[in-house]
């Protein structure tokens, strides 16, 4: 039972009062400070932590070497246990390799430095050479010697002003000859640390390979009770990090072994030894570049008498610094570590200061290990906000946040580049013509008004009367209204198409004017004659304003209100009074903001007008109905139309024998496999043929249909919209998109939602769709479509196996075919209620 507001606050008073004045005067003060309270335990807990990680250096830095190499190891030492060789022995194998290697690679270059130290007495000649010319060289004439002349006479005059320096007698302190075994017990306590550690770390790495599930278990507990949350935790972190180091390795290969080969062919000593030492020092960010380039240098410079070798050796690292990081890096990194570049340079500070050059090797994985808990425990949530890669606000508050600082500018071009990067990218062939490039960007700057620029208009609605000043408000208003002007002359709207002029005009606010105009755009950018009024009606709605409304056919009325019904009855009496010259004209009222209660079956009726929208996209595809009806009430369903490659896609879904023979267990399995991991009531796998959709072992199927026979006609289906759109079609209520919304199949399952994604062959061809359909309102996350997404790459990649292993002809199912006409009792139902298996 629901609990009223009011009687919870009246309560909340009488308790109040009921308390002496003193004491409700002091709970107050502990609310005001209880958020400086909990700054300053979150500062307490960090200054602890940091402290902690410093002091404990000494244990904190073997474990943390050790669990990095285990990242490195973990893959061989796994695949090595699965080929039947038990974990202990394929860990000792996998660490003897490793040790193997780097002792193996160690003694070559120590041979390759005592040979090149043997060799550098010879070049002594050819440095003092170079240094007695750079001598003379600085020793010339330059432009600074007369500032350096009067600099030096000032000085002295200061001096002779100053008296007579008081003289100085230097006293060196020698130390007597120490005996050997003294030097070589030094030289066992420099290298004892490092050698202690490396056996530390070495015990780690093994036990770490050991016993990885047990102390992945261990976790597990320590991170909470959530298992879910712990494991996605786990595995994203270990996934990051073995990506970011398998990345890393591969780049400073590539960066190693041309330096080799160029220096050898430049003729530099040692080129295998700088090749090697440019590979391992690019694991130390930042620093580590610089120190391996500085040692070919230095030995360009002493080798060749000339200057020649020095420049091209100079040239070479720059060139390969500038392939690696520019193009070499953004293509293997990509997102593997989701840090942005800033935290990158941080943390590298950071670590650095804690413990020295290894913290600067370790400051990225470390920080990756942040980020993962910052995303998935909610109290370090503000981590992955500092740390992340990942814009931290969405689009409709990044628009509003740069409207609101009167950055308008950068405001245009977040808009363009969100359009630009929703286009899709086609290749520039015959298959696709300029009627559909200029059908995708329309799309795209529809998405956008949809997903940003009505959603800004909502939250500038939501806080105009509370937080908004009037500088706030003018901002706003002058820099949409700039905004909009700036995307019409980026997105310019080809000719009209369509007949029938459209006409968008704001009820009352500027901000419902604005919304109009996005309307207007996205119409027009669609074929149709469409205009926008640059004001909002006024109070009156005098007969002026609507003058040029003899030839509007479809009028567009913008509200932003949460409340419209009153207002939008009074402007609807108004303009049929004033304008009943005109009785064809019709009204789509566009509710920009109402609640849902108000968006139900009869809201058009009940409002007089032809139609009510929501967003953007509604607003085009029931203008769409509405033409295809030729002014009659809305009604049916829109069909896809035909891709441009339909002739070259039906051929290869023919050839692919997948209508003669489909694989009706394949396709079942892989749709109750989607239905339970989506949590959903249908999916299907389907194969769009020319004027029928094959659904075969599908979950949604009418009475009596055999599996292999399961269909519908294309008209009918969303999975046309799949081909068509050669993309993943996402419609969160099917009875709000007029594509669909009379459906008789959709209605007869009581399908509400629907996300689909194309089955592609291995030339690019979409031959279907795998979908889910369920019959209650629900969302899909960007996450739970791609991995929607790799199922259907996954049962092409069966499809594929199965075709490779079959001898031509083979299979026993029947040639699919669709029924000699519609189930004339019911409609489709999930296979599983009514016993029908595959």
């Amino acid at each position: 039972m629901a609990r009223d507001p009011s009687a919870a606050r009246a309560a909340r008073w009488r308790n109040e009062e009921a308390l002496p004045h003193g004491t409700a005067h002091a709970l107050g003060a502990m609310a005001a400070m209880l958020p400086a309270l909990r700054l300053l335990v979150g500062l307490l807990i960090a200054a602890l932590v940091i402290a902690a990680l410093y002091f404990g250096r000494d244990i904190l830095i073997p474990l943390a070497l050790a669990v990095l190499l285990g990242f490195l190891l973990d893959p061989a030492v796994s695949r090595i246990k699965r080929w039947g060789l038990p974990r202990m022995a394929a860990t000792l194998l996998v660490v003897a390799i490793a040790l193997g290697g780097l002792g193996g690679m160690g003694a070559y270059l120590t041979n390759q430095v005592s040979e090149l130290s043997a060799d550098l007495p010879t070049y002594q000649s050819t440095i003092r050479k170079k240094l007695r010319n750079l001598r003379n060289l600085v020793k010339g004439p330059s432009m600074w010697d007369g500032a350096i002349k009067t600099y030096d006479t000032v000085e002295k005059e200061i001096a002779v002003a100053a008296g007579p320096p008081e003289r100085v007698q230097k006293v060196e302190i020698q130390r007597p000859d120490g005996r050997s075994w003294e030097q070589v017990l030094g030289w066992l306590a420099k290298i004892s640390a490092p050698i202690a550690t490396a056996g530390i770390v070495l015990l780690f790495v093994i036990l770490i390979l050991l016993d990885r599930d047990g102390l992945r278990d261990r976790l597990l507990r320590l991170m909470g009770g959530n298992l879910h949350v712990a494991t996605d935790a786990l595995d994203e972190a270990s996934e990051r990090i073995g990506s970011y180091l398998r990345m890393q390795f591969i780049v400073n290969v590539t960066y190693g072994f041309p330096m080799a080969v160029g220096l050898w062919f430049i003729g530099v000593p040692g080129a295998v030894l700088w090749g090697v030492l440019a590979t391992v020092m690019r694991f130390v960010p930042y620093v580590g570049p610089l120190i391996s380039a500085i040692f070919p240098l230095a030995l360009a410079f002493a080798v060749a008498p000339g200057w020649e070798m020095l420049l091209w050796t100079l040239g070479l690292i720059l060139l390969l610094e500038l392939l690696s990081n520019n193009v070499i890096e953004p293509w293997l990194y990509g997102s593997s570590t989701g840090l942005s570049t800033l935290s990158i340079i941080l943390a590298a500070t950071f670590w650095t200061a804690l413990w020295g050059p290894i913290g600067l090797i370790l400051s990225t994985p470390l920080t990756v290990c942040l980020l993962v808990l910052g995303r998935y425990i909610p109290s370090l949530q503000f981590m992955e906000v500092l740390l992340g890669s990942e814009p931290v606000l969405d689009l409709p508050h990044r628009l509003y946040q740069r409207l609101l600082a009167d950055d308008v500018e950068e405001a245009v071009d977040l808009a363009v580049h969100t359009i630009e990067a929703a286009v899709p990218e086609r290749p520039q062939s015959s298959q696709h013509s300029p009627a559909t490039r200029a059908a995708d960007r329309a799309t795209a700057v529809q998405g956008f008004y949809d997903s940003g620029g009505i959603s800004t208009l909502r939250l500038v609605s939501n806080h105009y009367a509370d937080v908004a000043t009037a500088e706030h408000r003018l901002r706003l208003s002058s820099g949409l209204d700039e905004l909009l002007e700036e995307l019409y002359e980026a997105f310019p709207p080809p000719a009209a198409t369509r007949s029938g002029r459209v006409h968008c005009v704001g009820a009352r606010w500027d901000m419902d004017a604005l919304a109009a105009q996005m309307a207007a755009h996205s119409l027009a950018l669609h074929g149709y004659a469409a205009s926008h009024a640059g004001q909002p009606l006024s109070s009156a709605i005098e007969q002026a304003e609507i003058a040029g409304w003899q030839d509007v056919r479809w009028l567009v009325l913008s509200v932003l209100h949460p409340q419209p019904q009153a207002q939008v009855r009074f402007i609807l009496r108004r303009l049929r009074r004033l304008h009943q010259q005109t009785p064809r004209i019709q009204v789509v009222l566009a509710l920009w903001n109402a609640p849902s209660h108000l968006l139900g079956e009869g809201t058009a009726q009940r409002l007089g007008v032809q139609a009510v929208v929501t967003s953007v996209q509604e607003l085009v595809l029931r203008l769409q109905q509405l033409e295809a009806a030729d002014g009659a009430a809305p009604g049916g369903h829109v069909p896809a139309a035909l891709p441009d490659d339909e002739a070259e896609r039906l051929q290869a879904l023919h050839a692919s024998g997948l209508l003669q023979h489909p694989p009706v267990r394949l396709f079942h399995d892989a749709a109750q496999k989607a239905a339970h991991a989506f949590g959903v009531k249908y999916a299907q796998v389907s194969l769009v043929d020319r004027d029928w959709v094959h659904t075969p072992g599908g979950l949604l199927v009418a009475d009596g249909t055999p599996p292999e026979q399961a269909g519908l006609p294309r008209d009918q289906a969303i999975c046309s919209y799949v081909v068509h759109d050669h993309a993943p079609v996402v419609v969160n209520d099917v009875a709000r998109d007029p594509r669909f919304a009379d459906n008789p199949v959709l209605a007869a399952a009581q399908v509400r939602f629907y996300a689909g994604v194309p089955l592609v062959d291995g030339k690019g061809r979409v031959l279907g769709s795998l979908c889910i359909l369920h019959d209650a309102l629900r969302g899909i996350s960007a996450e739970e479509l791609t991995l929607l997404g790799l199922m259907a790459q996954e049962v092409m990649a069966a499809v594929q196996a199965d075709a490779a292993a079959a001898p031509p002809g083979a299979g026993g199912t029947p040639p699919l075919a669709p029924p000699p006409s519609p189930p004339a009792d019911g409609g489709p139902r999930a296979a599983g209620e009514t016993g029908e298996t595959s």
